[in-house]
Parts: structure tokens; sequence; C-alpha cells
């Protein structure tokens, strides 16, 4: 069930999507392992792949809203969403890289950014680093309660991003603690998020009710 798309494939199916009334696509690239490396820099290509499928996207088919995906891990030799040293995520040395890869990607027609890595901080450092740059339209949806799944095995196997070493239970959720993702929802809208969204949203139904009891703004559900 799973499918890869090239752009001009891409094309046809987000045209086609656009006439059953669906105006909103989440865009992930699959990147050779060629061209991975430990500081994701195919992620910073305004050439690559991804940046290239988001401007033909946007110059073909200007009234479908994309929103693009925000995370080291597919362009990651490691396979993590963040830089890797010794076993250890680097919180704050990944933020200067995914608010260029941000940039990137509203300069390439982004609609809405979907940071998806879970680091601590990173909406308030790419808020700042679009604003300055002219892109204050571009919208964020926060990835804001991500909790550690094994439902995103066949996501992985799409991108071929699973972690070579280890697991991403350092930075992404316990599943069993429902009050971090208050914490983290709060973080998240000081910092300038759009709207916050619960992962994988079938298992947390009472996160996403949770949340919308409490904030005002909207919740978004990946399911």
């Amino acid at each position: 069930g799973i499918h890869r798309y090239s752009i001009d494939q891409l094309l046809k199916e987000v045209e086609q999507c656009l006439k059953l009334g669906i105006s909103t696509f989440a865009l992930f690239p699959g990147i050779e392992d060629e061209l991975k490396d430990r500081q994701a820099t195919e992620g910073l290509n305004p050439e690559g792949v991804y940046a290239t499928g988001i401007k033909t996207l946007k110059s073909k088919l200007p009234e479908a809203v994309l929103l693009t995906d925000v995370a080291m891990d597919p362009y990651n030799s490691d396979g993590h969403d963040g830089l890797v040293s010794n076993g250890e995520i680097l919180n704050d040395e990944t933020l200067d890289i995914l608010a260029r890869m941000a940039l990137v990607q509203a300069q390439a027609g982004s609609d809405i950014i979907g940071p998806s890595d879970m680091m601590d901080g990173r909406v308030g450092v790419i808020r700042k680093c679009l604003d300055e740059h002219g892109f204050r339209n571009v919208s964020i949806m926060s990835y804001t309660a991500k909790y550690a799944s094994v439902f995103y095995g066949p996501f992985r196997d799409a991108l071929d991003s699973a972690p070579k070493e280890g697991d991403k239970k350092t930075y992404q959720m316990d599943p069993r603690n429902r009050r971090e993702a208050i914490s983290e929802a709060e973080l998240d809208i000081e910092e300038g998020a759009d709207f916050i969204m619960v992962k994988p949203a079938l298992a947390y139904l009472d996160v996403i009710y949770q949340l919308s009891s409490i904030f005002e703004l909207p919740v978004a559900a990946y399911n």
C-alpha cells in the first residue's frame, strides 16, 4: 500500500485529488542513500528533489495548498531527526539546520511548514527565520504531541528513514505521558505555531480532546 511518485506523476495525483475537493497536500521526500549525510545537507538544497517538487506543483497547480515537512531524518545518514554525536541527539545544534530547511521550503513555495522533528525550541527558531526573510504569511503546523510509536513503520519504509542505531524515544513523547502534551502545546503556541497536531491520532483521541478543550488554536490529527 505504499506509493512513491516522481514529480510528473505527483502532478497527476494532485490534480485528480483537487477535482475530488481535496485542497491541501502533505509532501514527503524519498532521498537516495548516496545523497544522505550526518548534516542532512540535501534538505538545504534549493535544486533538490523536494524543493523542485514544491516549485513544480505551485507553478502548475497554484490552487493546491502545500504542507511540507521539516526534519533531518529523510536526509540524515543516521536516520534521526537531529544531529547525532556519540549516540546523543544534539537538540540545540539541530535548530539552525531546521530553520534553514524551512526557509528553503518557503522559498520554493510551501504554504505551511510542518516541523516533525520534536526538537525543543524549533517552532520559535523557524518562525523567526521565516519572518526575517519576508515569509510572515507561511504558516507553521507544529507536530506538538508526537508519541513514540510503531505505527510509523510503513512511513519509515517508504522514506527509508529508520534510525540506523537506537530509537527516537529520547525526543518523541512517552505514550504514558498525557500531561507533557499540554506543556509542549503551550511552548509551541508561545513560539508562534498557527496550529498544533497530535500523532498518531487514533490512539490519542484523549489527547486531541484535551488540547482542543484547553487551547483556542486548531488541533490537527495525523492518523
